[in-house]
């Protein structure tokens, strides 16, 4: 029988001509990724087990932003910790203050992950990287801990759910929509423990920000992992930007899947998950009655390039609804230094908005944007459970920046036109 993208990877950082779903297996590590609230708890480990060096300081990633500028001591703490540790083993990729980035937007921009890697991040939304065809899953931070001392991970091999993208997306949508749309379908548990694969001639219209994203909520529908064949829009990326030489892996034609679903992305509409769960979607022309107190544009979901531009389409020239926040995050140091070299950032300003350093801040209820009782928020961020983004009575709905943005100009949950 043949293999998945996921599973020819892993067979290979395995040491193994072949691999099955459910096969448990010790896999070569290409990156081990932490950020400023998982990494002290890994750093905690590695010691209490007695640790005294990273297996290659060159293959660790240190990432501080969630709470960065931090916002408290504890956060100052941790950050401190990350910074003395990185210091002491000379972790060459550790991004702080004015080099940060949201840690799944700043890995793939700087090149430091590639195709055909094998890839575990203290972080759920590690999945992220499957947009480049790599292999990458979030793991806890004890498994950090020993990735970074041994360059290892133990996996079970996980089977896989095939999605066959046909058509070209409205021009009102983006990968957002698309993974809304397939949790919506699918539910939060549709892919639990699965290799979300996706493949077919719509993925060519794709653009690398829509797969970052898609890759990215892999996790919100319970899977192990996404991943996307490496093409031209991959090739093109990484041309000029990846540290090392990437690896291409596609699937074989006798491939195993436990279901084959269907996609046409000419019928995707502007999506929106209401709350508590992303799996909770509607049509976002269907809920124009709803008040919202705030938008959030950013997140290692939709902080990209892409984002921005599609931000500053809709606002440019108008006013933010009275009685809205409209809070936009680029994801990483270029990203907003290109809003500024562009414009954007000014016409964010004029429009009422206010722009801040890359931060993952207000998506985990953390700080720069966090609700009250009651209030309301439509964020381009990949979770909405109770209390995700401040009081438990508070209600966040999920929507892409398009749809995001729309709605700061109205004040209620609005669809977007063509943007």
């Amino acid at each position: 029988m043949g293999m998945t993208m996921t599973q020819k990877i892993l067979a290979a950082h395995a040491g193994l001509d072949s691999v099955a779903a459910g096969q448990l297996i010790q896999a070569r590590l290409d990156i081990v990724l932490g950020n400023d609230i998982t990494t002290p708890v890994a750093i905690n480990e590695f010691n209490k087990v007695g640790f005294s060096q990273v297996f290659d300081k060159d293959r660790i990633a240190i990432v501080l932003d969630h709470f960065v500028p931090n916002k408290d001591i504890k956060a100052a703490e941790q950050s401190k910790q990350c910074r003395e540790f990185a210091c002491q083993h000379c972790v060459s990729h550790f991004y702080d203050v004015g080099k940060m980035g949201i840690e799944h937007a700043l890995l793939p921009e700087q090149g430091i992950v590639t195709a055909g890697d094998c890839i575990i991040g203290a972080d759920s939304h590690t999945c992220t990287y499957g947009a480049l065809g790599a292999f990458s899953t979030g793991v806890g931070s004890t498994d950090m801990a020993a990735g970074m001392a041994t360059g290892t991970a133990w996996f079970k091999v996980p089977a896989a759910i095939r999605f066959h993208l046909t058509g070209k997306l409205p021009a009102n949508c983006s990968g957002k929509d698309v993974i809304l749309s397939i949790i919506g379908r699918i539910g939060v548990d549709g892919a639990l423990y699965k290799s979300m694969e996706f493949v077919g001639d719509g993925v060519a219209g794709l653009s690398m920000d829509d797969r970052l994203c898609i890759c990215n909520m892999a996790i919100e529908a319970g899977a192990k992992n996404g991943i996307f064949p490496v093409d031209d829009v991959t090739r093109a990326y990484l041309k000029g930007r990846s540290e090392r030489p990437g690896v291409e892996y596609a699937a074989d034609a006798d491939a195993e899947y436990e279901q084959t679903i269907e996609i046409d992305l000419s019928r995707i509409v502007p999506t929106v998950a209401c709350p508590h769960l992303p799996e909770n979607t509607r049509p976002a022309a269907e809920l124009g009655d709803i008040k919202i107190d705030q938008v959030v544009i950013g997140s290692c979901t939709n902080g990209r390039m892409e984002d921005m531009e599609t931000a500053y389409r809709i606002l440019k020239g108008k006013s933010v609804a009275p009685g809205v926040r409209c809070i936009i995050i680029p994801a990483t140091m270029a990203i907003y230094r290109e809003c500024v070299e562009r414009g954007y950032v000014t016409a964010f300003i004029d429009a009422g908005a206010v722009v801040s350093t890359p931060t993952c801040g207000p998506c985990l209820g953390g700080y720069m944007g966090i609700l009250a009782e009651g209030e309301r928020c439509v964020a381009t961020t990949n979770r909405n459970f109770v209390g995700r983004m401040g009081h438990v009575k508070s209600e966040v709905y999920l929507a892409s920046p398009a749809t995001a943005a729309a709605s700061a100009l109205t004040g209620c949950i609005t669809a977007p036109k063509e943007v």
